[in-house]
Order: structure tokens, then sequence, then C-alpha cells
């Protein structure tokens, strides 16, 4: 794929891609050109592969943590020399010409525009029209997920449903995020009708209707149409399709919580939507455990590849995690003991959750979650809350967090929440959210959507003000194409 300097654009090559095993494998095996491609059903399901394999870039899920955890009070970055390109989300002084801005934007065009291409081109040919329904609807569904990341990193955004060519670039101007909502609701709606689930091993990790229905629950639940989205999740919740994976009976141990993250436990019943990763020197692997181990750690916390000790974690989230709590000690590490030095201990906080041997550097096995069963029941909870129904809420939300605690998800347990204040449910479900889903991306859009982003921020010593909730757009963008505004993004000061 070939990028332009607006919107990245489909060139004169695309991927074809193969799946194999319980995985779906997006390692390209040839290049061909377009007039020569799209011709047959094989081909589109390597385009349609190929819309997927974006997620798994660097750019998008694999530095997904710069936008949705080191503005928050969960992480920051690790400075190294001159390097300040992601302190600037830490502390809220984004420059227009920041690298990351510049590749978020063009990795999720790419993903876009390979997705319109598939939409735009698949009637034309012969082939199964189930097959080529699912095709369009799984394409749909990443084109939602995509703006649904755009809206919330930059808010209006421009709108593309079609595949276009260079000079139609240059004409597009940025949409309402209204607009734009409108058409990750429309998107999402159609991909309802995607399969509930796949037979086929390498059709496993693709969306379905679950994740479908629970992504738009989220984009309600963002919107405030707290109806909408307690009616969705149910829907998601009774379909029984998902479940939390439990604990061992018997004593008080997070066997299910660690399964969830077993880097041999991929697609389980209580993963909703991953993005797909596989480690084994086929350039699929996730480069999550040595990215985040600590900076200089060596072999000590993970024994292949380097390390770059990125995201942080504050101990604010190490100390937001109540006594008891087993997903803390899971999650965040403190430190390691250094073999190099007689096994001293050092202290130099890392993200634990994610963990595996590579197979070398930046292969690893670990899948990333973009859609947990537990947030759902989260989501659930809050959106009952919202609509009156605190008691009803308390319920959902306790069987996240006696798993959280050692316990069985369906017994009592001396943790379980139990009010009918809205307003105390509310902070509860926050702290629930933020302790749960630590590091998966959620804690600074929770922070925005629910209007606390400033209060919280501040109240902890950041600089921070309501122009700073949404990201500048990339000035190159702007260069190249006078249509597109820049936002209004206030520095207070380092």
């Amino acid at each position: 794929m070939k990028p332009f300097n607006k919107i990245v654009l489909l060139s004169s090559c695309v991927i074809l891609l193969s799946s194999c095993s319980d995985f779906l494998d997006l390692k390209p095996k040839t290049e061909l050109s377009v007039e020569d491609y799209y011709k047959t059903a094989e081909q589109f399901d390597g385009a349609v592969n190929g819309v997927y394999s974006t997620l798994q870039e660097g750019n998008l899920y694999g530095s997904w943590y710069i936008f949705s955890e080191i503005p928050s009070d969960n992480t920051r970055n690790q400075l190294s020399g001159s390097v300040t390109d992601q302190d600037e989300f830490d502390k809220y002084y984004i420059r227009t010409t920041n690298p990351s801005l510049a590749n978020l934007w063009n990795k999720s065009y790419e993903a876009i525009n390979r997705a319109n291409t598939v939409i735009g081109r698949i009637d034309q040919i012969e082939m199964d029209n189930t097959l080529r329904d699912r095709y369009k609807l799984e394409c749909k569904f990443i084109r939602g997920l995509m703006y649904f990341n755009l809206v919330r990193v930059f808010g209006d955004v421009p709108l593309v449903t079609k595949e276009i060519s260079i000079s139609e670039a240059y004409t597009y101007k940025r949409e309402s995020k209204e607009n734009v909502y409108n058409q990750i609701i429309a998107d999402l709606s159609e991909a309802e009708a995607l399969p509930e689930s796949y037979s086929k091993d390498s059709d496993i990790g693709r969306a379905t209707k679950g994740a479908a229905k629970a992504l738009l629950g989220d984009v309600y639940m963002t919107l405030k149409k707290y109806t909408e989205a307690e009616n969705k999740l149910a829907e998601v919740i009774n379909s029984a399709t998902y479940s939390l994976l439990e604990n061992e009976a018997g004593s008080l141990n997070n066997a299910g919580y660690a399964k969830v993250f077993s880097a041999e436990n991929h697609n389980h019943k209580e993963s909703v939507f991953d993005v797909q990763f596989k480690k084994g020197g086929y350039s699929e692997g996730s480069n999550f455990p040595n990215n985040f181990a600590p900076e200089n750690s060596g072999t000590n916390v993970v024994s292949v590849g380097g390390t770059s000790g990125n995201n942080v974690p504050e101990m604010d989230i190490y100390n937001a995690y109540e006594e008891g709590d087993l997903r803390r000690d899971f999650s965040v590490a403190l430190g390691y003991n250094d073999n190099r030095k007689d096994g001293a201990w050092v202290d130099s906080r890392y993200v634990k959750k994610y963990f595996d041997t590579p197979y070398k550097d930046g292969d690893a096995n670990n899948n990333f979650p973009v859609i947990r069963y537990a947030g759902v029941l989260l989501m659930y909870a809050e959106a009952l809350n919202q609509n009156g129904k605190t008691a009803l809420a308390c319920d959902y939300l306790n069987q996240v967090r006696r798993r959280g605690f050692g316990y069985q998800t369906n017994e009592v347990s001396p943790v379980d929440i139990k009010t009918t204040s809205k307003d105390e449910f509310f902070l509860k479900v926050e702290h629930e959210r933020r302790v749960e889903l630590a590091f998966e991306g959620h804690r600074w859009f929770d922070l925005i959507r629910t209007g606390r982003a400033v209060e919280v921020m501040t109240s902890k010593g950041f600089k921070l003000n309501e122009s700073n909730l949404i990201c500048p757009i990339p000035q190159k963008q702007i260069d190249v194409n006078p249509e597109l505004t820049q936002n209004d993004y206030q520095i207070i000061d380092k």
C-alpha cells in the first residue's frame, strides 16, 4: 500500500493474504496491479484480510496507548534523550507536527480506504452471495471502528465512504462529528447481520454480530444515548455467546483473569473483538512485551529482544486498586530483580498484563483486546444506572468485581457493591472500568465521554482545558489540503 499525504489511497499494489489455523494469517503472499486484482472470490478474501492486517500496524493498535492511556492518569511516557513525542500527549502540548498524529491519521485512512475498495468493487464479480455480503459487513465494521477512533481523537474528520482518486482527496473537508457518528452507527447497524460466530478455524477472530452490537453500544454510551446503549448491550449479554472466564473454585485466585490475557489463549469466550497477533517469524507478532518492558532491563523482564520502557504505569493507577484486588499485581509491576547485579531490586514500573516470551524482538503472541465481555458488562451497568436502574446495575458490576478479588463471578462476596444512589454508583463503575480495563485503551476516552477528564486530571496536578480533549489535525494534512481547518488546541503550560 502506498500513502498519499491527505488520505492513504490504494495505489498500484494490493496485498494478497490467506488464513491458517485459528488465526487470521495476514502475511503478504504476493503483489498484483489493481487492474489484475479484484477478479475472484479468493482475491477478495485476501483484500478483506488486508483490511484486518492494517489494525496490527504499530501506528494503529500497536501504539494505541499513546492516544488512550498516556493522556490519562494511568500511564506516562518514557522520556529518552530529546525524544518528546509521547511526552506531548502526557502533558498536553501536542505539536501539529507530532509524528504519532500523522501516523494514526494515515493508517486509519489506509484501513478505511481498503475497506471502501472492497465494498465498492466486490459486487462486480461472480461469487457466493452470502460470502460477498459477509465480506462487505466485515469491512463496514472495521470502517466504523476506524471512524470511532478518529472522531474521538480529532473531532470533525473527513468522511470518506468510497474509493477516491488523488484529485478527489484534495476536495474533502472535515465533516461534523455528528455526521461522522451517523455513519458509524449506520455501518455498525448493518454489521449486526454478521454471523454470531464462525465454525471454520481460519475465520475465528473476524468481526461478528456481537462485536458490532458491543461497539455500537460503546458509540451510544459516548453519545449519551443511554436507552439505546442499554438495549444494544443487553442483546450482546442475552445472546449467551460470551462469558467471563472463571477463577478456579475453592480458593481466592486470579486464574480467570490471567487466562483472559494468556498469550496462548486467543479468541476465548470473553473475547468479543481482538486485534490478532501471532509470533513465530511471520511478521505477525505483537510488540507489547518488548515495548513495555523497562528500558535497560536486559533479559530480566522479557527474555528475548529489546526493551523500550514505554507506557509506564503511574503510581496513581497502582494505588487505585483496593486491598485484595488481585488484578493489581497481575497488571502492574513496580520493578524487577536484576540478575546482572546479584538480584538487586530495581524500581521501574511497567505494564505486566501483556506477558509473553517473544520469538524475536517485537514478535510476541499477545492479542490486543479491543472489546472484551467484561467491558460490555460494565458499560451495561453504567447504562442501567443512567437509566435509573441502579440496583440492577450492581448485579452486573459485581460479576466483574468478584472475579477481580478472586471469587467466582456468580457467588455473593464481601466485595459486592450495594447501593441505590445513582451518583455513588457512577463513581463505582468508573473505578471498576479503570482497574478492570487498565492499559486496554479505555481510560482517557471514558473520562472524556463522562465529562470528567479536565476535573480528574487537574485534581492530580495536570494542566489542561477542554481544548486539549481532542488532538490537533496533522499539519501535513493542512498543508496539502487547504479545505481542512485546524483544531483550537491550547497549550497552557508544560
